[in-house]
């Protein structure tokens, strides 16, 4: 049942303001939050849905869908759409991204014909840069089209969005009644649900991305290809880019690079260079209070043990909870900000913006974490950061290669109620 503009979801946290389109797996709609910003809910559409009831797989579809989204959530990248939230609504699973204010590459391509090689390039490694992080989270796109690549206004910043999640836990039947692959720019192991998936899937799909808006065409899907193939490599653009197109595309997939890495390295390396997620604030130039010069010595010598213990410690005697060795709901609440701004400054400083309290934060809310969350919330959150990993109690790795957001531990794994170190952020 499609939603109506002015209708409210999730306790009236978003209003929807209108559709903006629909598919086969998905309807979206452009909606605000409660902050009045826009910003993009996209849900299943009916049939999908009473497929997965007639099936029985409804509620191991809900949870594999909803692990899917919470992980992607914390794939940051400028070159990719940003997951801020996921929620259920009237049995509906709902995913709450970024709005990308722009126009998409296949609308572009419509109304102005092929781009010229430098500009395709140059999108297409923008989109493969922030690929890679996706990959190294161990997920995959799975739709990668020109359709799916925003050109932000009034920029030349290309973003990779609409993930394709739901394909990978669809039934069977389910895909009787939808396409699970796009013609043209799905690879052949994409149209058989058995076969071995990986980077190069996503590396045919650039591949045929860059293709398309040299040449202003869709290749002809991988099925027909595998019959007769007719598919010519452009031959309107440079030597390097016909052998990232041709290597990229080829039909089998150990014949392809296995990597998004291995196949940029085929194309000219001109305006583009790698961007990196924006680095977490640091203190400049750095204030070390004398309580925690200790603190700030453990922490530049690469002890993290030892800084975590001293983060537990200097925690509790400002908070004059030495004896309980534990901070109660009041405690946290009252906890100065001057001393918990000290100390995650100089995790972040000294971990290059890979630990610290701000770090968890800004993990736990991409998460859709907010100080009364539910339990759920805080597993996914322990998993993400790595102190659960399937077990009950923490698993903590004293080490910079650790996940981003591991430490410090000391007092957020000291549970009282639902309240953890993490909430003293809020």
């Amino acid at each position: 049942m499609a939603w109506q503009s002015g209708q409210s979801l999730y306790g009236d946290r978003y209003t929807i303001r209108k559709k903006l389109g629909q598919g086969g797996f998905g309807i979206t709609y452009l909606a605000e939050d409660e902050q009045g910003q826009p910003v993009v809910i996209k849900t299943l559409t009916d049939e999908i849905m009473n497929s997965l009831d007639d099936t029985g797989d409804h509620d191991k579809f809900l949870r594999d869908f909803e692990k899917e989204a919470l992980s992607l959530a914390l794939c940051r990248h400028p070159h990719i759409v940003q997951i801020e939230n996921f929620f259920t609504h009237q049995g509906l699973p709902c995913i709450v991204m970024e709005y990308v204010a722009g126009l998409d590459l296949g609308k572009r391509l419509r109304q102005q014909g092929a781009l010229p090689e430098a500009e395709a390039v140059r999108y297409v490694q923008q989109v493969a840069d922030g690929l890679r992080v996706i990959h190294q989270k161990g997920r995959l796109h799975r739709d990668i089209k020109p359709q799916n690549i925003m050109v932000r206004a009034n920029t030349q910043e290309a973003v990779l969005i609409d993930f394709g999640i739901a394909r990978e836990f669809l039934p069977d039947v389910t895909q009787t009644h939808t396409r699970a692959a796009t013609d043209g720019f799905a690879p052949i192991e994409q149209y058989d649900n058995q076969a071995r998936r990986g980077e190069f899937t996503d590396v045919y799909a650039l591949a045929a991305t860059l293709s398309t808006l040299i040449t202003g065409a869709n290749p002809p899907p991988s099925f027909i290809r595998v019959v007769k193939d007719r598919f010519k490599v452009p031959d309107n653009c440079s030597a390097a880019v016909r052998t990232a197109i041709e290597q990229g595309m080829a039909l089998e997939p150990e014949a392809r690079p296995g990597t998004v890495g291995a196949w940029l390295t085929l194309l000219p390396s001109l305006q583009v260079q790698p961007q990196p997620s924006p680095p977490e604030p640091k203190a400049s130039p750095l204030q070390v209070p004398a309580r925690y010069q200790r603190l700030a010595e453990l922490l530049k010598a690469g002890d993290w043990r030892g800084a975590d213990a001293e983060t537990t410690q200097q925690m509790l005697a400002v908070a004059n909870r030495t004896e309980e060795g534990w901070l109660d709901i009041k405690s946290i609440d009252n906890f100065p900000c001057e001393d918990l701004r000290a100390i995650d400054q100089l995790w972040v400083h000294y971990s290059q913006g890979r630990f610290g309290f701000s770090v968890q934060k800004r993990i736990y809310q991409a998460l859709g974490g907010t100080k009364g969350s539910q339990q759920k919330v805080w597993d996914a959150f322990r998993d993400a950061v790595g102190w659960r990993k399937g077990r009950k109690f923490p698993d903590i790795t004293f080490n910079i290669k650790a996940e981003e957001g591991h430490l410090p531990l000391g007092l957020s794994c000291r549970w009282v109620g639902e309240y953890s170190g993490i909430t003293l952020l809020f």
